[in-house]
């Protein structure tokens, strides 16, 4: 038998005895795989903390009446988004939007003051030309509920994301609740657009859409639990193979013959006695008799 035929022949054995084994301990493996598969649903389900990611998109659009400057203002557009997306995670952006979610409140109606009445006097009559006018104060429009989320915090759970050749890109945040990361994102977005103005002399920034409420985005249950029922199944197999591999009992002749050199004198069969068998000293002595007469 040649060295290629050997191994093939030992290949072929190992696979069988693992297929014998996994047969053999199926109950043991479904139990880990079951198991392990139960403490990651739980584990993700109730323990981890969730995460809820938000989105907002913005459009960088520059308007212009001239039909052959609007390419050259769509490129010079499409490469202000990089820069606009480092301006959006910087300091001064945050500061403000954190700012803003501590007191969400957006102006509706400015404050008018207070107007006193206006008369005419005409050959000696005070005639009413205007009526005063009472003062009104502002009125403004609460947004959401307040955050208290610092700069730095807004930072870690800002992101901004791009698209090759486009005008549009994706602000996103992430936060512990639906509602929070809403907020986040939209003011963020809010407190970007009035600011660009201000820091690059220009207003071609758009909120195309608002940030809905966010969705989950971790943990992600159903990955877990298929990577912890994966984890059962290979570590039931590492302990059935480990312990079959550290088992010494001599499970057939040729190991003896080939693997110990030792030479095989004969084999002894299994016996197997009636139920109702007894071994005692008085079938001992007869037995023993029996052998003297012959």
């Amino acid at each position: 038998m040649s060295a290629e035929q050997q191994n093939n022949e030992e290949v072929t054995i190992d696979l069988r005895r693992l297929f014998i084994l996994i047969r053999k301990h199926i109950i043991s493996i479904l139990i880990w795989m079951i198991g392990l598969g139960l403490i990651a649903y739980g584990v993700s389900e109730y323990v981890l903390v969730p995460k809820y990611t938000a989105s907002t998109q913005l459009l960088v659009n520059r308007k212009t009446a001239d039909a052959n400057q609007v390419y050259a203002n769509q490129q010079a557009d499409i490469n202000a988004v990089t820069t606009y997306k480092d301006i959006i995670t910087s300091n001064v952006i945050l500061k403000g939007a954190s700012k803003y979610l501590a007191n969400p409140v957006t102006l509706v109606k400015k404050a008018t003051p207070a107007k006193k009445a206006v008369y005419k006097i005409n050959d000696g009559t005070r005639t009413l030309v205007k009526k005063a006018v009472k003062a009104k104060p502002a009125v403004y429009k609460r947004e959401s509920k307040s955050y208290s989320v610092s700069a730095s915090e807004l930072a870690s759970a800002v992101s901004v994301t791009t698209t090759t050749s486009s005008q549009v890109f994706t602000l996103s945040a992430t936060a512990e609740t639906p509602a929070k990361a809403q907020a986040i994102a939209n003011a963020v977005a809010k407190e970007f657009k009035e600011q660009i103005p201000k820091i690059m002399d220009v207003n071609n920034v758009t909120i195309v859409a608002e940030a809905p409420k966010g969705t989950k985005t971790f943990p992600k249950v159903k990955m877990i639990t298929a990577v912890g029922v994966l984890a059962g199944l290979v570590i039931s197999l590492l302990i059935i193979i480990i312990k079959d591999l550290s088992d010494t009992t001599v499970r057939e002749d040729s190991f003896m013959t080939n693997e110990l050199g030792l030479t095989n004198l004969g084999e002894v069969s299994s016996i197997t006695m009636p139920k109702d068998w007894t071994f005692t000293a008085k079938t001992a002595e007869k037995r023993s008799s029996s052998r003297r007469r012959v």
